[in-house]
């Protein structure tokens, strides 16, 4: 290798490999010839998501109502209404072949109502929360890098609404424009709304004060670069964390408002309503099923939904919980 070969900055005794310290005139620390010395990464490996038991366990019961309620009227037994011993008319009958849950207060299949109902359940309310979502975080952001007029009057709009019981103002909402799917779903979505504002604003105010945000501003960066290049991707997992912690709410709300009879009517099966529906089971009838069996599906599936927020949230290191 002539001179001109020379790395700039090389020691012409380091090339060709390490130097023996017996031939060198200057000092070399003793090392280890199995020693690597390439250049280390920039940063640590990033650990790969693992759910736990608890976690998994929640996760395949979630899957296992998503699929009941994308695929249900194909594999139900019977139809929504369909009486399966129509010759052998009789409310609360107990489980045989051809109804294993037993029927309900019009004598209808429990199983097939409950897997019609799956649909209507967890469609609604995911669409509620989304709903909630896209209006708590577009509103909660904005007022976050907004001045401080815009975001006070935001800020106290919001907590007029989320100072009012959402029974309550759901009840009032669905008794005034009347009962039907879009009106729940954009009911839930606007109650829940508020919710996610707060928390979409807390964010967005912590991460404005960074120090990468404060020289994104120093740099002239916009505020739409600086909403989606610096905050979004900060708030993203606390925020996702949130989702699923709020579909529950979002179900225990829709369920209730069907038990109060303001939510999905009849004819059509919701988890809710079945309960309503078959209350007298508990007093009169020969089965309890048609209480339980619909209080079970929506109790397995918030508590399936909790199990697998837990996970994510203690992954994320538990700091949402600070922030709720």
């Amino acid at each position: 290798m002539t001179s001109s070969d020379t790395p700039v900055g090389a020691h012409p005794d380091m090339l060709g490999g390490i130097p023996d310290p017996e031939d060198t005139d200057y000092f070399v620390a003793p090392y280890d010839e199995g020693v690597s010395f390439d250049e280390l990464p920039d940063s640590a490996p990033k650990e790969r998501f693992r759910l736990s038991l608890t976690g998994w366990i929640g996760a395949l019961i979630v899957t296992f109502w998503v699929l009941i309620a994308l695929f249900g009227p194909f594999i139900a037994p019977w139809g929504e209404n369909d009486l399966p011993f129509p010759d052998d008319y009789s409310e609360f009958q107990t489980p045989r072949a051809g109804a294993w849950l037993g029927t309900d207060v019009e004598d209808r299949d429990i199983l097939s109502r409950i897997v019609y109902g799956a649909g209507r359940t967890i469609g609604i309310s995911f669409a509620a929360t989304v709903l909630a979502y896209v209006l708590g975080v577009v509103l909660g952001i904005g007022a976050a890098v907004s001045g401080p007029k815009v975001d006070m009057v935001m800020s106290r709009i919001n907590d007029a609404f989320l100072s009012l019981p959402t029974i309550m103002l759901g009840l009032v909402v669905v008794a005034a424009v009347g009962s039907s799917i879009p009106v729940l779903i954009c009911t839930a979505g606007l109650i829940y709304a508020t919710v996610v504002f707060r928390l979409a604003r807390a964010l967005g105010q912590e991460i404005m004060v960074m120090d990468f945000v404060e020289a994104a501003k120093a740099r002239g960066e916009g505020r739409w670069w600086i909403i989606t290049r610096e905050i979004w991707p900060n708030a993203a997992m606390p925020l996702i964390t949130d989702f699923g912690l709020r579909l529950i709410y979002v179900i225990l709300f829709i369920s209730s408002l069907s038990f109060l009879g303001l939510g999905v009517q009849p004819p059509q099966a919701d988890w809710g309503s079945m309960v309503r529906e078959n209350l007298g089971a508990l007093q009169y009838g020969e089965s309890i099923i048609p209480v339980l069996a619909p209080a079970f599906a929506i109790a397995t599936l918030t508590v399936a939904i909790n199990l697998v927020v837990d996970d994510v949230s203690a992954q994320a290191g538990g700091r949402l919980s600070k922030r709720l």
